[in-house]
């Protein structure tokens, strides 16, 4: 008999949510997320115009490797570590979001450069405009380029990726392991979480060919019975797998807790939950948040909250909506730094990534650190800056006047607005 050993899981964690109709109030299908990473790694929001791209025969350097361009990209607003291309979270022009996670199986990750599970994110939402051409975009890249390379700076970190997808209509589930997959579109009027495990079990909707095939080569799956996705190709006991104590169960959990009732509050609320783990602190902690509202109705705008900075329970959920002639998001670009230069370095050292919202928020949290008093008036100007803001953004979706002036400036006002709060109380 052959004993197969667990690996140890890596300490290394994030959340991904989604809430479809009626689970949700108003028509409107929410999406969330928590990127978990380092402790010290800077998270920046910026946005990348639409482009048409004449001259095909230059190529698109992604994080480690070149890849073919195509000839129109969508406008995107991404929430990504400042060290890379891609992106840990995103939404574009057309609505569809999709956020990754790091997962393990049985398969060995691969070292080698390819394409990172972050720039698969950003390429999905550049080049797709629904949640399941995003699919597809994700799973020909993977077939061409293949997933793999160092995904931590100056760490030695990698992993495969499961991303959760959604657009106005619908959402899916999609698990890599090697260049294998399968996805799992999402039920209607439901609600679904991945975390850094496989997910899919038996409800698998697309999948790649040879999936099937490769289990039963490397012994993972003996060809009788339904195939479980989750059993194959990883070692979870897919039979416990929502009486356990991980932060996928606790997820689930907190889903289906307020089902019917979830709002983009509820969905912030879920992301700063520290019972449950999903708010994580730590040598690896939350360092950045998403939160996006996708009404059903077209001729109403999507809105995507970001935070730009860590702990979700002290940072505010700042606005952004695609109208043409944005105002660049200067105050949470972190300053640029050629990679392949650090890296020749040796030993390597981190450059300050640290834009000027992160200075600001970080500065603060160090100023009433121990001062209780001063603590929670600053929290309080926040959570009155970001409920202002939320009561704006609602009376925007049922209104159907959007401020077209105004709206070019939301979020990089927003951020000028919560720097104000930390340097009032930077300076008292």
């Amino acid at each position: 008999m052959r004993v197969e050993c667990v690996p140890e899981m890596e300490p290394y964690s994030c959340d991904t949510f989604v809430a479809l109709p009626p689970a949700t109030v108003g028509n409107r299908v929410i999406f969330g997320k928590n990127s978990d990473r380092l402790f010290d790694e800077v998270q920046e929001v910026i946005y990348c115009p639409a482009a048409v791209h004449n001259d095909l025969g230059k190529r698109l350097k992604c994080t480690y490797i070149e890849i073919d361009q195509v000839p129109e990209t969508y406008a995107v607003v991404l929430s990504r570590p400042a060290w890379l291309w891609g992106a840990e979270m995103g939404a574009n022009e057309h609505g569809v979001c999709i956020g990754n996670e790091a997962v393990w199986g049985r398969e060995n990750v691969s070292k080698e450069e390819a394409l990172l599970g972050m720039d698969l994110v950003r390429l999905g939402l550049e080049r797709a405009d629904t949640a399941e051409k995003a699919l597809d975009v994700i799973v020909d890249l993977l077939e061409k380029y293949g997933q793999g390379g160092n995904c931590a700076e100056g760490e030695e970190f990698s992993y495969y990726n499961s991303f959760l997808i959604a657009d106005r209509n619908e959402a899916w589930i999609l698990e890599t392991s090697g260049k294998y997959w399968a996805a799992e579109k999402v039920q209607e009027t439901g609600v679904r979480n991945i975390s850094n495990q496989f997910s899919i079990t038996t409800k698998i909707d697309r999948e790649h060919p040879d999936m099937r095939n490769y289990a039963k080569q490397k012994g993972w799956w003996d060809g009788r019975g339904d195939f479980d996705f989750t059993a194959a190709y990883s070692y979870i006991n897919t039979a416990s797998m929502m009486t356990s104590s991980s932060r996928y169960c606790q997820g689930y959990k907190l889903l289906h807790k307020h089902k019917g009732n979830i709002t983009f509050e509820t969905m912030t609320e879920i992301l700063r939950d520290k019972p449950s783990g999903i708010n994580m602190k730590g040598e690896f902690l939350t360092t950045a948040s998403m939160v996006s509202v996708l009404p059903q109705d077209s001729s109403l705008p999507c809105i995507h909250f970001f935070t730009g900075t860590p702990h979700p329970e002290r940072s505010v959920f700042k606005p952004f909506i695609f109208v043409p002639h944005i105002s660049q998001l200067l105050d949470t670009k972190s300053p640029t730094f050629e990679l392949e230069r650090l890296m020749a370095k040796k030993p390597y050292i981190k450059p300050d990534r640290r834009h000027l919202l992160y200075q600001k928020h970080q500065q603060a949290l160090e100023m009433i650190s121990n001062n209780k008093e001063k603590s929670k008036t600053m929290l309080d100007h926040m959570r009155k800056l970001e409920k202002e803001v939320f009561e704006e953004m609602e009376s925007i979706l049922q209104n159907k006047h959007l401020d077209m002036d105004k709206t070019v400036n939301l979020f990089p006002q927003c951020v000028k607005d919560e720097i104000k709060i930390y340097h009032s109380n930077i300076s008292s």
